[in-house]
């Protein structure tokens, strides 16, 4: 289903550089999981970057099976010769992991391009489903999706129900106005009396909300606030409805260029590790627990590590400071308590 261009009536409406993210970001596809077919030749040729509109260079890599690994998968996945990849882009994505791309209607971003890789390892038919971020959990669970590639962090609490293959650092950010001379330091306390948006049902709202009830505990307040789309972000952000939003440190980076040359510059005002201060984040691979793939995925990982896949993929994306040496199953995550 294509959707009806409404661009030139929503512009109208909004401020210079939410208009840019806008047009970079693309417009979702309808529905509540739909699907798209992955940038693969079928010839071991996989296309990252493809349709990005800008935000990663456009790369071919040779990928083929590796039997070794591949004869590793659930029978259930091998028997049915393809991988159903779950990413979280409704309703309108984030650049540059995960968003629609300049076709309207073919899902790209870092995300999605590395599940694409991991499948050709695997010698599986990526198709890919795209849901909203909730949504995409219940995909997994009901079974309709395999695995998920869209910026899942590991977190102890996750493991109840999920096995993780890591693939990438879990870096989070605060973007401010820029001429906020507000910074976050590395310390919660200095979020007190702040303003702060946040995705729903994120890691990073989860840390945040940790913050909030240690505030309440010493006297002071932080108010968190949720908006549908990350169109709606940034104009409460350039509105001075809030102090700051606290999102994956790639796509605040992204957000970040895209909007310097507009009157809503912004800057980023301090990172944070995924798994909190004592801990490295992960992103990973993300499928249902004991389903046997978090084991293959890994390897296949690893084997576009070691054979420089991965590193040409990071780089199309501008995301080379977050690599991993390797990939590990189920690594220590975000703490029950981030205390």
């Amino acid at each position: 289903m294509r959707i009806p261009n409404p661009r030139s009536r929503l512009l109208r409406g909004l401020t210079a550089g939410t208009a840019v993210a806008t047009l970079l970001t693309g417009l979702a596809a309808c529905g509540g999981n739909s699907e798209a077919v992955g940038n693969s030749d079928g010839n071991g040729t996989v296309t990252v970057g493809d349709l990005s509109n800008g935000a990663a260079k456009e790369t071919q890599l040779k990928v083929s099976e590796v039997k070794s690994i591949s004869a590793k998968l659930p029978k259930s996945i091998a028997k049915k010769g393809k991988l159903v990849i779950g990413v979280g882009a409704l309703p309108t994505g984030s650049a540059p992991i995960q968003y629609v791309g300049d076709d309207q209607k073919t899902l790209t971003g870092s995300e999605p391009d590395f599940g694409r890789l991991v499948a050709a390892v695997l010698g599986l038919k990526p198709e890919l489903k795209n849901f909203t971020w909730e949504n995409l959990f219940v995909g997994i669970d009901s079974g309709k999706v395999d695995a998920a590639f869209s910026n899942v962090t590991d977190t102890e609490e996750r493991k109840k129900k999920y096995e993780f293959a890591s693939y990438r650092q879990d870096n989070l950010a605060f973007e401010v106005r820029k001429e906020s001379t507000w910074n976050f330091d590395g310390d919660y306390r200095n979020l007190a009396g702040k303003t702060v948006s946040v995705s729903r049902g994120t890691n990073q709202e989860k840390v945040l909300l940790e913050w909030k009830a240690k505030l309440k505990k010493e006297g002071k307040d932080l108010t968190v606030k949720y908006y549908p789309n990350v169109n709606s972000v940034y104009l409460a952000l350039n509105s001075g409805k809030t102090d700051a939003h606290f999102g994956p440190s790639p796509s605040v980076a992204y957000h970040i260029t895209q909007v310097a040359k507009t009157p809503d510059t912004t800057r980023n005002a301090g990172s944070y590790s995924g798994a909190g201060a004592k801990l490295q984040g992960l992103i990973a691979a993300t499928s249902k627990k004991d389903s046997g793939l978090a084991k293959p995925v890994s390897e296949a990982i690893n084997y576009l590590i070691k054979n420089g896949q991965y590193a040409k993929w990071l780089a199309a994306w501008n995301l080379s400071n977050e690599a991993v040496k390797t990939s590990q199953v189920n690594p220590p995550g975000l703490p029950l308590d981030n205390s």
